[in-house]
């Protein structure tokens, strides 16, 4: 008798390797299907957070011209005035 036989006969099931295979093979392609839609799935929520962040990041930059433009405003300020109490000291010392 073959051992597939002897085994069913005797009310245990015996292993089959090529079923076994297919199991692991089956259940390696979920994985993979199942890791493949995770992945779409980040890049769709890292792409909806990039264009999200696009005007904030806008806001930002337009931010950094201005308060360089400020920064340069005040240097000139404080040269004029430094300049005008210059001038005073020259007054006030004649």
């Amino acid at each position: 008798m073959d051992s597939a036989v002897q085994a069913a006969e005797a009310g245990t099931p015996e292993q089959d390797p090529l079923a076994i295979l297919e199991d692991r093979i089956r259940r390696a392609a979920e994985l993979v299907a199942e890791l493949r839609a995770e992945r779409d799935a980040a890049l769709a929520e890292r792409d909806g957070a990039v264009k999200a962040a696009a005007p904030a990041l806008a806001e930002a930059q337009r931010l950094r011209l201005e308060l360089e433009g400020l920064r340069g405003e005040r240097t000139q300020v404080r040269k004029r005035i430094e300049k005008l109490l210059g001038q005073m000291d020259l007054l006030s010392g004649s």
